[in-house]
């Protein structure tokens, strides 16, 4: 069901830009819709069940409730499977390792990869990417001009920890590149995707810099999971 926020924040008891917040950060297990993307897509039990696990109150009308289903967009997996894992991407400092590693972004035009790179740069000058417990996820503000068809992300784990001004004052050593052709898919993915790395196990596990493989296997399983909710 769509459902604009202003309902949604009514639902939980919180403020509206609260609930715009949490979307942008990826703490709540929301999709945008609409072209104003001022409605939102959600299964109703895996909201119901997140709004518990943090004490939080949840009450839909149940005309609401009843009608509520969870639409089906690109999987996580999916996209990291079309990007590219690299390792030891170097550099010194933000600029250099995001150059490093847009330069092996290379399902990408030249011209596109240089769109990308200022892309990048402008939004880790507008705030970090770095989300804490030395990730990031550097992406765009808007769509590439010529963005691929399909939702793309490229892993990379650097050479060594690099300071990203993160929310954490934490150097960061991995960090996901996030490729979207709309914003809809870009917060349906950032969602999915920051489920997986609240999970400190995970956390350590990205921390052994494993090989595609074996991130995509331990990203399925994620993925099950947050489905099964």
């Amino acid at each position: 069901m769509k459902l604009p926020i202003i309902t949604l924040a009514g639902a939980l008891n919180l403020p509206a830009s609260t609930i715009e917040r949490w979307i942008r950060q990826g703490r709540i297990p929301i999709q945008r819709s609409g072209t104003s993307g001022t409605e939102v897509i959600f299964s109703h039990a895996a909201l119901e069940k997140w709004a518990a696990t943090h004490n939080l109150p949840f009450s839909l009308t149940g005309d609401q409730a009843e009608d509520l289903l969870p639409e089906t967009l690109e999987s996580l997996v999916s996209a990291m499977q079309r990007g590219k894992v690299c390792h030891r991407v170097a550099g010194d400092d933000a600029a250099a390792v995001l150059r490093s590693a847009v330069d092996r972004i290379d399902f990408l035009s030249e011209e596109i990869r240089e769109e990308l790179f200022e892309k990048l740069m402008e939004r880790e000058q507008l705030a970090s990417t770095g989300i804490g417990n030395g990730i990031a996820i550097p992406h765009p503000r808007d769509p590439l001009s010529r963005p691929p068809e399909t939702p793309v992300i490229t892993t990379c784990f650097l050479e060594k920890p690099i300071n990203f001004n993160a929310i954490d004052d934490q150097p960061v050593s991995v960090f996901f590149i996030l490729i979207s052709p709309t914003v809809k898919h870009h917060l349906h993915l950032l969602s999915r995707l920051s489920y997986c790395i609240r999970d400190k196990a995970f956390v350590s596990f990205l921390n052994q810099h494993p090989d595609a493989a074996a991130l995509h296997s331990r990203i399925a399983e994620f993925e099950k999971q947050l489905d099964d909710l």
